[in-house]
């Protein structure tokens, strides 16, 4: 028995880490597509051409139009290798369909990027360097531009390689290593830069906190309940208007806070008003859908398939809103110096929409790319129970929106990550305290005080554990990509210096 008992949760959370870790792989070899790559240099000269012609009257116009074009080949990179952590799920389930599932995430990517990009755009490119600092005007626009040529070569670099890194540590690495390569350590925030790191080392476990959070409750309230449908018609109309609710005041309290600013009391108001709406149309819906299921928990896989793609949709709209600023906001820091930063990032500025182009290139990305990478994943992806994929993608996209909403670049991937091990040492946690309850009851209560439930053979209780080897690769990741790209990112503002 307690074999039986233990060796699920070890396996499970490796073949879920796995999953993950098959993207990259995955990425690799879909950058071989010659057809896609065709179609994503087009844009990338498309971008460059009308960058061209609106800013040709600027004195500046050639830096601004690379910089421009390379942001939008750093969204085509972003939007390319993460569809599957968004909407992989989903059409691994066959919950969606493939062409359904990408439309949605390139939506959502678009309007994350659009309506709720702009604060961490500001922290890459006015919060983590300081303009004023460089002794030549000049310096800082070039440093920019360094940092975006150092990230875009550390990333191709490393796909070829099949190493996995993020592109938030890539970007940030190569903004603080151009810059202390061009006027010193002192123009660098290491207030800023401590914030962000600090919120890469907390971000997994906040996703990993939420997640078990999540799954527990809904093995407490309803896949342990002696009614499981009848728990799923009571609680399923609840998420629904919780995450309504919360989602609807992040949108107003952050997305909407530049061009319709609400007061606290208003924000809260009416996204309680949006929950309670939400709840009220979900309830007879969950209960129409539920007509007629057995009492068992394939039938719970179903009903959660609605709220899996709910799941996947906040996920697109928080990794658009959050890793935009990897692809275009060196592009603002470089706008900024010319002129002022909210034009690059408004819409009725003469300067190209810096964010449009981000937004474009995500989705870009993700049509060119998504429908080979995800059926590439598609059968390790269904394999992750759909009950599980709603806790670790709504617990992604929660983390990834909060930290979104103080400006903080994070990894979504590695926020996942950290999703996938909660989740696991929930499950991990669960099995051993059900197999301590089931050996107890075999112990007879008139035994001695010192008699105790047999132990474990020692390679079992291994088994049982998360391979700590994951959590290794995630830290040298960090570790590794940012001095990487720092010292990549100072290389190459030499060579721009020399060369000016």
């Amino acid at each position: 028995m307690s074999d039986r008992l233990s060796r699920p949760s070890g396996n499970t959370i490796d073949k879920d880490l796995d999953k993950l870790g098959f993207v990259e792989e995955a990425t690799g070899h879909l950058s071989r597509s010659m057809i896609a790559l065709g179609f994503a240099v087009l844009f990338v000269v498309t971008t460059a051409i009308l960058a061209a012609l609106f800013l040709f009257d600027n004195p500046h116009w050639l830096l601004l139009t690379a910089a421009l074009a390379l942001g939008g080949y750093m969204a085509l990179n972003i939007g390319a290798n993460d569809v599957a952590n968004n909407v992989g799920p989903a059409v691994g389930a066959r919950v969606m369909t493939m062409t359904s599932a990408l439309v949605l995430a390139a939506l959502c990517e678009s309007a994350g990027a659009l309506l709720a990009g702009s604060e961490v755009v500001t922290t890459i490119s006015a919060r983590i360097v300081d303009a004023g600092g460089f002794s030549q005007q000049a310096d800082f626009p070039l440093a920019m531009m360094a940092a975006l040529v150092a990230a875009a070569l550390w990333i191709n670099l490393a796909t070829v390689l099949g190493a996995p890194v993020s592109t938030t540590h890539a970007v940030v690495g190569g903004v603080v290593g151009a810059a202390m390569m061009s006027a010193g350590t002192g123009v660098v925030s290491w207030g800023t830069v401590g914030a962000i790191a600090m919120s890469w080392a907390v971000s997994p476990l906040i996703g990993g906190f939420v997640a078990a959070v999540l799954l527990a409750l809904i093995k407490t309230c309803v896949i342990y309940r002696d009614d499981k449908i009848e728990a799923a018609r009571r609680w399923l109309p609840v998420l629904f208007a919780s995450m309504a609710g919360t989602f609807a005041l992040y949108l107003l309290v952050v997305g909407l806070s530049r061009s319709q600013p609400f007061a606290p009391g208003e924000a809260l108001a009416i996204s309680a008003g949006i929950a309670v709406g939400v709840y009220l149309l979900s309830a007879p819906l969950v209960g129409r859908a539920s007509q007629g299921m057995e009492n068992r928990n394939q039938s719970l896989r179903r009903l959660f398939r609605v709220p899996l793609i709910v799941a996947a949709a906040i996920l697109s709209f928080a990794h658009g809103a959050n890793d935009v600023a990897n692809a275009v906001g060196p592009v603002a820091a470089i706008f900024s110096a010319y002129g002022d930063v909210e034009s690059a990032l408004s819409w009725g500025g003469y300067l190209l929409p810096v964010l449009l182009v981000g937004a474009l290139g995500i989705s870009l990305g993700l049509l060119l790319f998504g429908p080979r990478l995800v059926r590439m994943v598609g059968e390790r992806i269904t394999r992750l129970n759909p009950i599980r994929a709603f806790c670790v993608a709504l617990a992604t996209g929660a983390t990834v929106l909060a930290a979104s909403g103080f400006g903080l670049p994070v990894s979504s991937t590695h926020i996942a990550v950290g999703a996938v091990f909660g989740v696991g040492f929930y499950r991990e946690w669960f099995m051993n305290r059900a197999r301590s309850l089931r050996l107890g009851e075999i112990v007879p209560l008139a035994a001695s005080a010192s008699a105790r439930p047999p132990r474990e053979p020692a390679d079992l209780r291994r088994r049982k554990l998360v391979r700590r080897a994951h959590v290794l690769t995630i830290v040298s990741a960090w570790g590794v990509t940012v001095p990487a790209s720092a010292l990549l990112a100072a290389f190459v503002f030499a060579v721009f210096d020399w060369v000016r």
